[in-house]
């Protein structure tokens, strides 16, 4: 049974709305380390920040749409890293995903690998709710082929939606552990977030992260 200390660890702490303000950052910096969260993420415009408690900094970027250049997507993961991102979470092209030019795709995804090299954590947002399952298999290929450390679901901001129990299993199924795997979107209480988890979630995004832990009975 996982504790809340646990689960605290998997979380990404988010705040990604584009509205979002200094304070709102910085409360949300002090509510991370408060729930000992493993990371907040945050707008890469918010840059640079000093949590405290340990907890590493994550920033996103093609977000939300992943439909720019990937030389933009690369200047703007390398400028993250220079202002102290610790991870990078990338959202893909996903026209590569839908047209079926897993080349390309692999590109973009190497692109940002290459301008954020390790130690520095990327993760692969692939808008599952928007692919097939062959589609989110190739592109979960792709990602680790290109070097990734995650794939993850979702941005949040999709209008398909965000992360499912069965996508976040197979993502799991095909990586088979190489990478990580990133639930988010949508994940707003403890059940949701568990069911997400004992499908293979290693990573969770999560704004409710005080809700989602209230939830979640000590252990």
């Amino acid at each position: 049974m996982l504790s809340k200390r646990d689960v605290a660890q998997m979380i990404d702490h988010t705040l990604l709305k584009p509205e979002a303000t200094p304070d709102q950052v910085d409360a949300l910096l002090a509510e991370a380390a408060e729930l000992g969260t493993y990371s907040v993420c945050i707008s890469p415009s918010q840059l640079p920040v000093r949590p405290s408690g340990g907890v590493k900094v994550a920033t996103v970027c093609g977000f939300p749409s992943g439909a720019v250049a990937s030389v933009a997507k690369a200047a703007d993961a390398a400028e993250s890293v220079e202002r102290g991102a610790d991870e990078v979470d990338m959202v893909i092209n996903l026209a590569f995903a839908k047209t079926g030019a897993w080349d390309d795709l692999e590109a973009d995804i190497r692109a940002v690998r290459e301008a954020a090299p390790k130690p520095v954590v990327l993760k692969v947002i692939i808008e599952s709710a928007a692919l097939t399952d062959d589609e989110i298999v190739a592109a979960c290929q792709a990602a680790e082929r290109a070097g990734a450390d995650f794939v993850k679901t979702s941005t949040g901001f999709h209008p398909a939606g965000g992360a499912s129990v069965e996508a976040v299993r197979l993502m799991a199924q095909t990586v088979g552990g190489r990478l990580g795997v990133k639930a988010s979107g949508g994940i707003r209480d403890a059940k949701t977030a568990l069911a997400m988890i004992e499908a293979g979630a290693t990573r969770l995004g999560l704004s409710s992260s005080r809700a989602v832990l209230d939830g979640l009975d000590e252990a």
